[in-house]
């Protein structure tokens, strides 16, 4: 093998590193002032969309659960919505959105048939009374 050695140096200081001076002068700054470019500073601004929205519908499955689980809809709903979470956090939004329109008709007739239950909860009882008076 071949080795060659380069010197950074110049040939007549190479029995001593230059002085700091010496570099100073070779490598001084310019003073800062005023822009060497008479056109004003510009900005660039980046809008980065974040991957579609798709809603999990989770709150609205809660509210069944809590008020009007008729038929074990809401549980259903929430199931559906977890697993639709679940999906869109793994980024698979195709999953995510089919899961989240399965929970939104599982909550939409757990709502009307929540609605319609408590209706005829209200409606049974006052007619029942105008009967027996």
């Amino acid at each position: 093998m071949n080795h060659t050695v380069q010197t950074f140096f110049t040939p007549a200081s190479t029995h001593f590193p230059p002085n700091y001076e010496m570099l100073k002068e070779e490598h001084e700054v310019p003073a800062l002032g005023a822009p060497h470019n008479p056109a004003p500073p510009t900005s660039i601004v980046i809008h980065i969309r974040s991957e579609a929205s798709v809603p999990d519908h989770v709150v609205w499955s809660l509210f069944n659960i809590l008020f009007m689980n008729s038929c074990c809809l809401g549980f259903t709903a929430f199931a559906y919505s977890v697993k639709s979470r679940d999906r869109k956090m793994v980024g698979d939004l195709t999953g995510a959105q089919a899961y989240a329109s399965t929970a939104k008709c599982l909550n939409i007739w757990a709502l009307i048939l929540g609605i319609i239950m408590t209706i005829l909860l209200i409606i049974i009882p006052i007619l029942i009374l105008q009967v027996y008076q």
